[in-house]
């Protein structure tokens, strides 16, 4: 049905403002006649006459204002029409179901398509789809960043109510009008981020670069050609970050302040600092290639912050083992490099330092308190057992937190339950540690330096005083506030560690049997039989616990293997698939099984004796969880791999916890990761 056109507003009162005075006239008129009727009467005569001329000009010249006003109208409307047709602002109106039904030029010289192109808008921009738009539940406005050939523009969409336009009107009535239309304007902004990025770029980042192994290198070379080696190392260095228009400044003889533009790191990424290989073919004649460590900030609100974070960098990168560079920004902490095995450090300076400060720790309190990491092994519980040695050598109070013992640990903690020379809270839960934590507690955590896998994260809020002790290499997650850390990658196990500082705790310090063969057990079990990560200092720490009565055969023994589980370990072996023919992958079933995850890294163990095998993984479904157990010989650095998969460990000794994933969709994930990795050259 076609609609009339309808006047409403001051426009209709002005039309009918003369009929509204004939009405006044009248009721004049009725006053009149009640005083005298025939003025009366004479007042209705001329009434009458006003009501006929006014009917009459109104009926006859309304169509004319009409068309006049809908002349006017249409004018308008053209010059509006052209305004924005020949606005400089990309414009164009769309339907309520996404579709163009008018452009502007400008539109259309954006778009490259012609006048009347009347299309989705989703086919000109794949990204803005029917959901992004207004719509009547509620969205009426949005705005969207978008990437057009080799532009960047913000999109704002609009929704234009019909009925509302009607309304705002003069001269049409809103009655019958529904529905709505989206403005769609579009902002150029390439410009701007091309300045801003350009700006972005030019910001200043701070880095340091430190030599991991400066003293054992020169020691490995002639004396009189030191000076040579030094020289070449500093002109490699000096070289490579003047390439990048960079400043390096030698603070001393194996430290260097770096000073560079954020689009030099940039590049630096994108070769995955390649200085960290450029620097180990310096040659002369030395035995040990120098390997360097740099720590990048980045990012940082301020230059003083940008330097804070280049100094956690570096701690990160030298903490995990060295020869890796490390950036971190407000948000994120990024890796590279960390291929190659730390240097094992043969001064013990730096153990005699740690042990003091800890003696001096631990004597300022009245309570220790040792824990290790959640389902413990033979390290964590065995090095706990030292540091509660030294804790009673200097008599005080200790406890172990265990809240549950592993069948790995079982032997161990045996040895130490209902023993009389032990008190019987040696050994105490989660629970009953965080009432006895106190102002006069020292925490020590051994084995873990990962707060969220510790026996009781929550302990580390209760405890004021936190000492660390670990050989696994630090993470972007890490204990801090520590009082004391004490983390060496290069060290085989924490019981090595814990053995180190024994030594330097007290003179001829008394260590009982059981407690030297709960530490002896740990590297034991760490170095695989002394097989993996030896070095001089483990064999020096195991001739110490000989010497303190740990006895090899009674080691043994205790660590003999159930049936059962020699079983599922030589199945896990059995079943494993070699991918890419470097990395045996496994899945350990031993539900029947106390502590299964122990099997599975056993079993990823026994996997490395395999020909070809550069890395094995074996996972391992346990309450409700898939175990990783990633295990290598020297070709691959599994901690990178489990810790892209969020776990973390040793340059060769690693693990992950997955949840909420099937073993299929976790084997998946783990190609998924070593083909990444392996295409990015990072493995």
């Amino acid at each position: 049905m076609k609609k009339r056109i309808k006047l409403k507003g001051r426009i209709k009162t002005f039309m009918q403002f003369s009929l509204y005075l004939g009405i006044l006239l009248l009721a004049i008129d009725l006053a009149v006649f009640l005083l005298d009727v025939r003025a009366g009467a004479l007042l209705l005569g001329y009434t009458v006459f006003y009501f006929a001329i006014t009917l009459t000009l109104y009926f006859y010249n309304k169509p004319v204002i009409m068309h006049e006003l809908v002349s006017f109208a249409t004018e308008y409307g053209q010059i509006q029409r052209k305004l924005l047709r020949e606005l400089e602002i990309p414009y164009a109106l769309l339907d309520d179901g996404g579709r163009v039904i008018w452009t502007n030029a400008a539109f259309e010289n954006v778009v490259h398509q012609p006048k009347g192109y009347n299309k989705s808008i989703t086919s000109l921009f794949p990204t803005i789809t029917r959901d992004k738009l207004p719509d009547d539940s509620g969205l009426d406005e949005a705005q969207y960043e978008l990437n057009y050939e080799t532009e960047e523009y913000v999109a704002k969409f609009r929704k234009i109510s019909l009925k509302e336009m009607a309304e705002n009107s003069d001269l049409i009535d809103a009655e019958g009008y529904d529905g709505y239309l989206i403005a769609v304007y579009l902002f150029d902004e390439t410009a701007l981020h091309i300045a801003l990025q350009e700006v972005d770029d030019q910001s200043l980042a701070a880095g340091m670069i430190y030599l991991d192994n400066y003293e054992e290198a020169l020691e490995s070379v002639e004396e009189v050609r030191r000076s040579l080696l030094t020289a070449l190392i500093d002109r490699r260095i000096n070289k490579h970050i003047a390439s990048l228009d960079g400043i390096c400044k030698k603070l001393e003889k194996d430290k260097y302040l770096i000073i560079l533009r954020k689009k030099a790191i940039t590049q630096l990424q994108e070769t995955r600092f390649e200085i960290l290989e450029d620097v180990k073919t310096v040659n002369i004649g030395n035995e040990m290639a120098v390997t360097i460590s740099i720590g990048i900030g980045v990012n940082g609100l301020t230059y003083a912050q940008n330097y804070e974070f280049c100094r956690n960098a570096i701690d990160l990168a030298l903490g995990r083992g060295g020869d890796q560079a490390v950036i971190k920004t407000p948000d994120s902490i990024t890796y590279y490099g960390g291929k190659s095995q730390q240097v094992e450090k043969n001064t013990r300076v730096k153990a005699r330092v740690k042990a003091h400060a800890l003696r001096e720790i631990i004597t300022a309190k009245d309570r220790v308190l040792v824990m290790g990491h959640r389902m413990p092994d033979v390290d964590s519980f065995g090095s706990a057992v030292g540091i509660y040695r030294i804790a009673k050598t200097l008599d005080r109070k200790a406890n172990i937190v265990l809240t549950e013992s592993t069948s790995a640990i079982a032997p161990l903690v045996d040895l130490f339950k209902g023993n009389p020379e032990y008190d019987e809270d040696m050994i105490i839960t989660g629970t009953e540690a965080m009432e006895l934590a106190e102002s006069g507690t020292v925490l020590v955590v051994v084995d873990v330096n990962k707060p969220s896998i510790t026996e009781c994260p929550e302990l580390l809020k209760y405890c004021k005083t936190v000492v660390v002790l670990d050989h696994h290499r630090a993470g972007t997650e890490t204990i801090e506030n520590a009082t004391l850390s004490y983390v060496e990658p290069y060290a085989s196990s924490a019981c090595e560690m814990v053995s180190e500082v024994l030594q330097y705790i007290y003179d001829n310090i008394k260590i009982r049997p059981e407690e030297a063969d709960s530490l002896y057990s740990g590297i034991m079990v760490d170095t695989n039989n002394f097989a993996t990560k030896t070095g001089v200092r483990t064999f020096e720490a195991a001739a110490f616990l000989r010497r303190s009565g740990a006895d090899v055969m009674r080691v043994r023994k205790l660590f003999r293997e159930d049936a059962l589980e020699y079983k599922a370990r030589a199945d896990a072996v059995s079943q494993a698939e070699i991918y890419r023919q470097s990395f045996a992958i496994s899945v350990c079933t031993a539900d029947d099984l106390p502590s299964p995850t122990v099997i599975g890294a056993q079993a990823a163990n026994e996997l490395l004796n395999i020909r070809g095998i550069k890395a094995s993984f074996v996972l391992t479904d346990y309450q409700g969880k898939i175990y990783v157990s990633a295990r290598s010989i020297d070709e691959v650095n599994v901690q990178i791999i489990m810790e892209r998969m969020g776990g973390g460990g040793h340059i060769n000794s690693a693990a992950c916890q997955m949840e909420g994933t099937g073993l299929a969709e976790a084997i998946g994930v783990l190609k998924a990761t070593l083909d990444e990795m392996l295409e990015n050259g990072e493995i």
